[in-house]
C-alpha cells in the first residue's frame, strides 16, 4: 500500500492565482511566497479500505489520520495558524472528486491553512462516544488555542456536526449549510427525512446544536427558507451572533449547488479570512442569476404554480441573463399557452 499517496501539487512561489487567495500569512507569520506547500492526493483508492490505508499514509506526512472507533476517522493537516474543521462523510469525500481528499483539506492546504476533518463512515450524525472522547482530548491538550482563527464547517449532517462540536473552541466561527438542530423525536418529530437517525442518541453530550454554538463568535447558517423543515431547524438557532444566510431556491443540497456555481470556495475562504458577512454573501449569491441550473429550478417552481403570465416574465428575465436552449424552448411554450389563454378569455367575454 505504501507509495500510493501522491503529491498532486508542490507550490514554492506562493499560491497560484487560480486558487483565489495569495495574501495570507503562513506558519509562524511567514508570507505564503516563502513557503513550500504540498497537496496530497488519494485518487488511486479503488474502495473504502484502499482509501483508509492511503489516508493513513498521507497522515504520516501531513499530520495524522486516526481511527475514532469503528465509524469515524480524523484527518489533521498541520500547516498555518488558521484551522478549518470540517465534518464530512467517507462516501461524500470519495464521490466528489478532488483527488478523494476532504473538502476542508482542499480549501485549506493551498492557502497554507491547517485543517481537521472528522470523517463519518456512515450516517452517524457523529453521535459516537469515540468522537466525543476525541474532542475531549483535544480540549485537554489546548489544541485549539494554538490557532489564530478556528472555523467549523459542514453541510446537512456535517452542518449539525460543525455546530454541535464548535463548543470545544470558544470564539470560533461556524458556517453550517442546512444544518439540523437535533433529530431527537421529542424535538424534531416533524422531520421525517432521516428514519435511520431515530435510533441515535441526541440527548447526551454535544446533543442540541443550538445550545452548543452559544460560545461561538459568529454563526452563519445558509439554507433555503422555502424548504420548511430546514427553515424550522435554523429557527432554533438564536442570538445576536447568529446570521441567517437565506438562499431562496438553492434546494436541499446547498453545498453541491454552491460548488456548481463556483461559490463554495469563496464562501469558505471568506469564513476563514474573517471577512464573511451577510452583505458579502449577498454579493456572492448574485452569481445565481447567470447559473442555468438555478434558473431552471426557479422556472420549475413557477411552472408548478400554474401562473403562466408570471412564468413568461421569469423566463424572459432568465434569458436576459443567460441564453440557454431549454429556457428558450420553455419560453416559446409558455408564450403559446399564454396566447391561447388570452384568446379563450376574449371568446368567453364576447
Amino acid at each position: 500500500m505504501k507509495g500510493r499517496a501522491r503529491r498532486l501539487h508542490r507550490f514554492t512561489d506562493g499560491v497560484p492565482a487560480g486558487w483565489g487567495v495569495a495574501s495570507f500569512q503562513g506558519k509562524a507569520g511567514q508570507p505564503m511566497s516563502d513557503l513550500t506547500i504540498e497537496i496530497f492526493d488519494a485518487g488511486e483508492a479503488g474502495n473504502d479500505a484502499d482509501w483508509l490505508a492511503i489516508m493513513d499514509e498521507i497522515g504520516e506526512e501531513a499530520g495524522y489520520f486516526d481511527p475514532l472507533g469503528k465509524r469515524h476517522s480524523a484527518f489533521f493537516s498541520d500547516q498555518g495558524p488558521v484551522l478549518l474543521v470540517s465534518f464530512e462523510t467517507l462516501h461524500g469525500i470519495r464521490g466528489a472528486g478532488g483527488g478523494q481528499m476532504p473538502l476542508g483539506y482542499q480549501i485549506a492546504a493551498p492557502r497554507g491553512w491547517s485543517s481537521l476533518t472528522i470523517v463519518a463512515h456512515d450516517d452517524s450524525w457523529y453521535r459516537d462516544p469515540a468522537v466525543w472522547g476525541y474532542f475531549d482530548r483535544l480540549t485537554d491538550d489546548s489544541f485549539f488555542e494554538d490557532f489564530d482563527r478556528v472555523v467549523f464547517y459542514g453541510a446537512g449532517m456535517g452542518g449539525y456536526g460543525a455546530a454541535a462540536f464548535s463548543v470545544v473552541a470558544p470564539g470560533a466561527t461556524v458556517l453550517a449549510l442546512a444544518p439540523q438542530a437535533s433529530l431527537d423525536l421529542g424535538l424534531a418529530e416533524w422531520d421525517k427525512r432521516f428514519p435511520s437517525a431515530r435510533r441515535l442518541d441526541f440527548i447526551s453530550r454535544f446533543g442540541f446544536a443550538p445550545d452548543m454554538v452559544e460560545g461561538a463568535e459568529q454563526v452563519f447558517l445558509l439554507y433555503d427558507p422555502l424548504i420548511q423543515v430546514d427553515a424550522v431547524h435554523v429557527a432554533f438557532f438564536r442570538g445576536a451572533h447568529v446570521t441567517r444566510l437565506r438562499a431562496n431556491h438553492i434546494g436541499r443540497d446547498p453545498q453541491a449547488e454552491l460548488a456548481r456555481m463556483g461559490l463554495l470556495r469563496p464562501l469558505l475562504d471568506s469564513a476563514c479570512a474573517g471577512t464573511l458577512t451577510a452583505r458579502h454573501f449577498a454579493r456572492l449569491w448574485r452569481a445565481r442569476r447567470t447559473h442555468p441550473q438555478y434558473l431552471g429550478r426557479l422556472v420549475g417552481r413557477v411552472q408548478t404554480s400554474g401562473n403562466v403570465p408570471r412564468l413568461v416574465r421569469v423566463l424572459r428575465a432568465a434569458l436576459e441573463k443567460v441564453d440557454h436552449p431549454q429556457l428558450r424552448a420553455a419560453l416559446a411554450k409558455a408564450e403559446e399557452t399564454l396566447a391561447r389563454q388570452k384568446l379563450d378569455a376574449a371568446r368567453r367575454s364576447s
